[in-house]
C-alpha cells in the first residue's frame, strides 16, 4: 500500500449508502409528482423538484470530498438532510391545503410502504395503484371530503385519491431518508472528534515519516573522518 492510500481512506462510495438510495427514490417520485399535480408555472414546482435533487447531489458530493475533507462531508450531508427536510415541508402544505390527513406511526398503509422497500418510481407507482384498487376512495379514511356535481366527479375523486396516496408515500420515504442521514450525520461527528480531520491525519503522517527518516540517518559523528596530523614544514619551503 502507497503512502497516498495510506493517507487518504476510501471515499466516493456514495451508491452503496442507503441514504443515497432512498434520497434518489424521493427524488424520481418528486419528478413525476410535480409533473402530474403541481402546476407547471408555479413556483412551488420547481422548488419541490430542487429540494428533492439537491437531497440527492449534496450526498453525493460529501461522499466524494470525504477523502480530503470529512468537515465538507459532514457540512454537506447535513444540508442534504435539510434540503430533504423543505421537501417534506411542501407535501405536507399539499396534503393540508386539499383538506387530506398525513399518515400517523401506526397507518397500516405506511406500516405496508415500509415493509416493500421499494427500489424505483415504477415499484412506486405499481404499489399506489394497487392499493388505491384493493381498498378504493371510500376505504382511505384521510383522503378527506369530496363534492362535485360534474359528470367527471368519479375520475376526480380518483385522481384525489392517487394524489393523497402519493403525497403521503413520498413524506414516508422522505421520514426515512432523514432517519438514516441523521444517524450519518452523528456518526461522521463521532469519527470526525475522534479521530480528526484529513489536515490532523496528514500533519501525523508527515511527522511520522520525518522521524523514521531521522532515525534511519547515521550520526554525523560516525560520518565525520578526523583531518590528518598537521606535518612541519620543509626546510626548502622555509627558504
Amino acid at each position: 500500500m502507497s503512502d497516498s492510500e495510506k493517507l487518504l481512506p476510501k471515499h466516493g462510495g456514495y451508491r452503496n449508502l442507503k441514504s443515497f438510495q432512498v434520497s434518489q427514490l424521493v427524488y424520481d417520485i418528486t419528478v413525476r409528482f410535480c409533473e402530474r399535480y403541481i402546476d407547471k408555472y408555479s413556483r412551488t414546482r420547481d422548488q419541490m423538484v430542487q429540494a428533492a435533487r439537491s437531497g440527492v447531489q449534496n450526498i453525493a458530493e460529501g461522499s466524494v470530498a470525504s477523502g480530503t475533507s470529512k468537515k465538507t462531508e459532514l457540512k454537506l450531508t447535513n444540508v442534504a438532510r435539510a434540503s430533504l427536510e423543505e421537501l417534506r415541508l411542501d407535501y405536507e402544505d399539499f396534503l393540508r391545503q386539499r383538506g387530506m390527513a398525513e399518515w400517523k406511526k401506526g397507518n397500516p398503509i405506511r406500516e405496508e410502504l415500509i415493509a416493500k422497500r421499494l427500489k424505483s418510481a415504477d415499484e412506486a407507482a405499481y404499489w399506489i395503484a394497487e392499493v388505491k384498487q384493493r381498498i378504493g376512495p371510500s376505504g382511505l379514511a384521510g383522503l378527506g371530503k369530496f363534492n362535485t356535481n360534474t359528470g367527471s366527479s368519479k375520475s376526480a375523486e380518483t385522481e384525489r385519491a392517487f394524489a393523497y396516496l402519493s403525497a403521503n408515500s413520498a413524506i414516508t420515504l422522505i421520514n426515512i431518508a432523514c432517519g438514516l442521514l441523521k444517524k450519518q450525520i452523528n456518526s461522521l461527528a463521532e469519527a470526525f472528534e475522534s479521530e480528526g480531520g484529513f489536515t490532523e491525519k496528514l500533519y501525523a503522517t508527515r511527522k511520522k515519516k520525518r522521524e523514521t527518516h531521522k532515525a534511519r540517518r547515521p550520526s554525523l559523528k560516525f560520518r565525520r573522518k578526523k583531518p590528518a596530523a598537521m606535518l612541519p614544514a620543509s626546510r626548502h619551503e622555509n627558504l
